[in-house]
């Protein structure tokens, strides 16, 4: 039930809708007084949302600083969550603008930071079709010459709860000794974290696919911009999901 209503109900958490609902109300209201005054709540609301800047502010804020990796560390295994691939009309699966995650998993593997690589992903959509996207990763990264014997696959969940559940089973059947290095992206960290340990995974984060600028803000960042309608939907959908999680 969970799984369903935190795909039926997600777009009340979008921006774009709360200015949409106060600009109905507004059109219907007859009192004048409190027409002008959601509709000014609405251009506000906006602004707010549609520019950059404040977009940036909470993004800095949310973002988990990642461990520095010590030199000639090497983890047992970097858990990879899902989310950076998808597939096409045809069936084929194909990378997203989420794929950076897919490129540092790589990168740690091949770098030597990682002895073995975990990909953890399913299918999550809400009428799930046949296609598990840790299974299909698994043949890229055999393209980029990562040995059979050092992939784990999980492809079976479909959110980040069952991520860290069916992981956490994994690392244990194959004696992978912890901590993990968990490789998500940016915005998905805090909550991620949270999740793999109170699942009892004991993970060192490595963020990548940063949706803010990383630069310094200028005064072009408090010009609207359609874009962070975008950024905020996934920093609200993180927002609530973590709440949710942590007092679940």
């Amino acid at each position: 039930m969970y799984f369903v209503l935190s795909k039926v109900l997600l777009f009340l958490l979008y921006p774009a809708f709360w200015v949409l609902v106060l600009f109905v109300i507004a059109l219907l209201l007859k009192n004048s007084k409190r027409k002008q005054h959601l509709f000014i709540g609405a251009v506000i609301l906006f602004y707010v949302f549609s520019v950059p800047l404040f977009l940036n502010l909470f993004g800095h804020a949310w973002s988990i600083k990642p461990d520095s990796l010590r030199k000639n560390q090497v983890y047992s295994c970097a858990i990879i969550l899902g989310g950076f691939s998808s597939v096409d009309k045809y069936g084929n699966g194909l990378f997203n603008g989420a794929s950076d995650r897919f490129i540092e998993g790589v990168k740690l593997f091949n770098t030597g930071a990682a002895k073995n690589v975990l990909i953890s992903g399913g299918n999550g959509n809400l009428i799930p079709g046949y296609f598990k996207e840790a299974s299909w990763v698994k043949t890229q990264l055999l393209l980029f010459n990562v040995p059979d014997s050092n992939i784990v696959v999980e492809s079976n969940s479909r959110n980040t709860i069952e991520n860290a559940m069916y992981s956490k089973a994994l690392l244990q059947k194959m004696g992978l000794k912890p901590p993990y290095l968990l490789v998500t992206s940016d915005f998905h960290m805090r909550r991620a974290k949270m999740i793999f340990e109170k699942e009892g995974v004991p993970v060192v984060p490595y963020p990548c696919d940063y949706t803010v600028t990383q630069n310094r803000n200028t005064w072009g960042d408090l010009i609207p911009d359609g874009g962070s309608f975008g950024g905020w939907n996934i920093y609200l959908k993180e927002l609530v999901g973590y709440v949710v999680d942590k007092w679940k």
